[in-house]
């Protein structure tokens, strides 16, 4: 734990970062520190810190990690320095200003312990003077001053050889001389180009990456995608990577080499030792710093683009769990197949499973009438309302089988829904679905996930590892540690935003809730089923191991209807039902008279009801709450209607204005299922009439969007669409000769070129590595 002056310290610098005060920093620290949560702090905690949103305590819970990494870190290298006995105060004060771990880094350079290397030999020879000697005076002979310094038994054989010496100590000197690889690294970080070429002999095996065979581009302006694109064709070996300092390469190298001989100190005037030195700094970059700062600087943006892809993930993430529930409707759930069946799976209102079934309408059974017979069966046996299928394989056969139920039993009024069957696989084969479906078939297990997905999204898919739900970005080429750390915030900050009804909850979302953990969750269902339903939260304080501190962080979010506290249905925290009872004591009406009375509530003045505990903003929540108590946040449930007869890739034509669904959003734009068993894309050019900075600005995973068909590339099975209406249609290929081609674009240029004069909206497939990364990060 650091001290109070360095606790200081960081909270002053995370409030500039996150636009906050010191002490709400402090704050929110304190109370980290005590175990509380995000979605606690943010909810119940407002007086406390100052009114810091979600988004403001995640990064700065992110940011008080690295930067208390940064102290310890900080503390390591100034007592190893000491214990060298080389720490001056200069070089203390360095290291106590470095604001960055990379800053820190560069000053230990010269002091980390490592082998031994030619400019330590070089010095034990003694040559450390002659270095010196021609560098204070360039004007003396260097094989001249060399021959002073041979000695054989020092390893010295000749003049030659102390002239390698004393360049290998220089060359060392200024490889780690931390403001000059600081200097450089922001200058290289500025100008520097980003170079891929093939790997000789690898042309034909890493043909998806072929756009990048012969690739530049600005490091500072390359997008997180292709980035991530360039590191996997690395990975897999088909692409090697460079950083050229500009565009001109040799021009560039040429500037790095006079910047390091600037900062030593030396210029070229024709001098005895000049040409000497300026060799010794064009090796100085070219063997110590360029390869340093390239691999540095990778690194870096290697992190910045796999910061963004998780981002992206945690973003529609979010969107998805967020989305609209169908409710408490009994549904029928389809998990599409051919050879292996349609496997059928019927939940009712609770999401109880009732009935299951294997029906095969397609090849190589062709049950049709069959499997009408028993889904017609099943639906009026149990009231079937709904009826999800999944997305997979057959889908859009298996689409058409439902929509033929539809007509032949009108009196069910049904209606059916296509939905993601990401991770549904991932689900039935895991230790939830066994303990959930001991003796249910694994194959059986995915259509109740279909099913219950559509009642309650949220519900259903914490139950799956969220990076397997499938609407990430390059989700397999992230660090992986962070990647489920920010996926799990997400999925909590979800969780917690909903509320969740504790006599219903499975224990893999009350897991979820603030303050529970897996074992905590895990007895509140086990006292549950033995107990029956809970009558008030302050029965929870009965179940094994939930004591004070965890029913102070998890209580406000857990929600008990029909209980014996009608403030127990809300998402009012226990400890601040005083307030209320103030309320009901100063208006004169019921708490049960005060709940839903809108108007009544809207005229009462916050400022009446605070105390030295509550403030303003916690009895404006209270207020609100109690206008409508356990509100879900989530939007309407409404369902995207597939144009009939437009079923596969194969039908699609050019013109076409189609509904469909957003399935994923990625930085270069959003993916669209129009019902055809193969998504489109739109390109973030082809978003919106206006300029689109972030894809997520304008639509977001379960958006109902109407897009019109631009290209469609059957073979490569690449669709691109456009939400701009308006445009004019393109024209239809009359032959296979006339159809669109992938085009070469220019270096950096995702869109690529075209026939004749570019169109606004142009299609994002026609970049070949693109397209393949597209696929990547659909997961296909």
């Amino acid at each position: 734990m650091q001290d109070r002056s360095t606790a200081a310290h960081i909270a002053r610098r995370i409030a500039e970062e996150i636009g906050a005060q010191a002490r709400q920093v402090e704050a929110a620290v304190a109370l980290l520190d005590e175990g509380a949560t995000v979605p606690f702090i943010a909810r119940y905690r407002k007086e406390v810190t100052g009114g810091l949103d979600d988004t403001q305590l995640r990064e700065l819970e992110t940011r008080l990690g690295y930067l208390r990494e940064l102290e310890d870190r900080r503390v390591q290298v100034i007592a190893s320095i000491e214990e060298q006995g080389k720490l001056t105060d200069e070089l203390r004060a360095d290291i106590l200003a470095a604001d960055s771990k990379a800053r820190l880094e560069d000053l230990y350079l010269p002091y980390k312990p490592k082998r031994r290397t030619r400019a330590q030999i070089a010095r034990e020879a003694g040559l450390e003077p002659l270095a010196d000697t021609l560098l204070a005076d360039p004007t003396q002979a260097p094989e001249t001053v060399a021959s002073q310094y041979v000695d054989a038994d020092k390893g010295v054989a000749d003049a030659r050889a102390a002239l390698d010496g004393a360049r290998a100590i220089l060359m060392e000197r200024w490889g780690e001389d931390a403001a000059l690889v600081g200097e450089l690294r922001e200058w290289l970080a500025n100008v520097g180009v980003i170079r891929a070429k093939v790997i000789e002999g690898k042309e034909n095996d890493g043909a998806k990456y072929r756009d990048y065979f012969d690739h530049a581009e600005p490091l500072a302006k390359i997008p997180s995608h292709r980035m991530l694109a360039l590191l996997r064709g690395r990975r897999e070996e088909f692409l090697q990577l460079d950083l050229d300092p500009g565009s001109d390469a040799d021009a560039g190298h040429l500037l790095a080499t006079g910047r390091v001989a600037k900062h030593a100190g030396i210029r070229n005037d024709g001098r005895a030792a000049d040409q000497w030195l300026m060799d010794a700094a064009r090796l100085t970059w070219k063997a110590k710093l360029h390869l340093h700062l390239m691999l540095d600087l990778i690194a870096q943006a290697r992190e910045r683009a796999e910061a963004e892809a998780i981002a992206v993930f945690g973003d529609n993430l979010k969107d998805l769990l967020l989305s609209a529930p169908a409710g408490p409707r009994v549904v029928l759930g389809l998990d599409p197949g051919l050879r292996t069946g349609v496997k059928v799976a019927v939940v009712d209102r609770t999401g109880k499973l009732v009935a299951t079934d294997t029906i095969y309408p397609h090849e190589p059974r062709r049950q049709w009438d069959q499997s009408l017979a028993t889904l017609g069966r099943l639906c009026r046996q149990h009231g079937v309302e709904l009826i999800a299928i999944g997305n997979g394989t057959a889908s859009r056969e298996t689409d058409k089988l439902a929509a033929d139920l539809i007509k032949l039993a009108p009196e069910l009024k049904l209606t059916k829904i296509v939905v993601s069957e990401a991770g549904a696989s991932v689900y039935s084969a895991s230790e939830i679905a066994s303990r959930e479906f001991p003796d249910v078939d694994v194959s059986l297990r995915g259509a109740v996930s279909i099913a219950r997905r559509l009642q309650d999204p949220l519900a259903e898919l914490v139950k799956i590892e969220p990076k397997a739900i499938g609407v990430g970005q390059y989700q397999h080429d992230v660090d992986q540690y962070k990647l489920a750390r920010a996926l799990d915030a997400k999925v909590e900050d979800c969780v917690n935003a909903v509320g969740v009804h504790v006599n219903t909850a499975s224990a893999a979302l009350l897991a979820r809730v603030s303050g529970l953990t897996s074992t905590v969750a895990e007895n509140i269902v086990r006292h549950r089923d033995a107990n029956g339903p809970f009558r008030s939260r302050k029965e929870l304080l009965k179940v094994p191991r939930l004591g004070d501190k965890t029913f102070e962080q998890c209580a406000g979010f857990l929600r008990i209807d029909d209980g014996d506290e009608p403030l127990d249905a809300s998402s009012v925290h226990p400890e601040a039902y005083p307030v209320v009872e103030r309320i009901v004591s100063s208006t004169g009406k019921p708490i049960r008279g005060l709940i839903g009375d809108a108007a009544f509530l809207r005229g009462l003045r916050p400022e009446q009801f605070v105390d030295d505990r509550f403030g303003v903003p916690t009895v404006r929540d209270i207020l609100k709450e109690l206008e409508k108590p356990g509100r879900d946040p989530r939007p309407e449930f409404k369902a995207a209607r597939f144009a009939d007869g437009v079923e596969d890739i194969k039908d699609l034509r050019p013109g076409m204005v189609l509904e469909g669904v957003v399935t994923n959003v990625a930085a270069f734009g959003a993916f669209v299922d129009i019902g055809v068993h193969q998504d489109g894309l739109v390109h973030i050019s082809a978003l919106s009439n206006t300029y689109v900075k972030d894809p997520r600005d304008v639509v977001k995973v379960g958006d109902i969007v109407k897009v019109r068909v631009q290209e469609v590339d059957v073979p490569r099975k690449r669709i691109a669409l456009t939400c701009r209406l308006d445009d004019a249609a393109p024209r239809a290929p009359r032959s296979d000769r006339d159809a669109p081609r992938p085009a070469a674009g220019r270096p950096g240029n995702d869109r690529g070129g075209a026939r004749g004069p570019a169109p606004k909206a142009q299609p994002a497939y026609v970049n070949n590595a693109l397209a393949d990364a597209f696929a990547k990060a659909k997961g296909k």
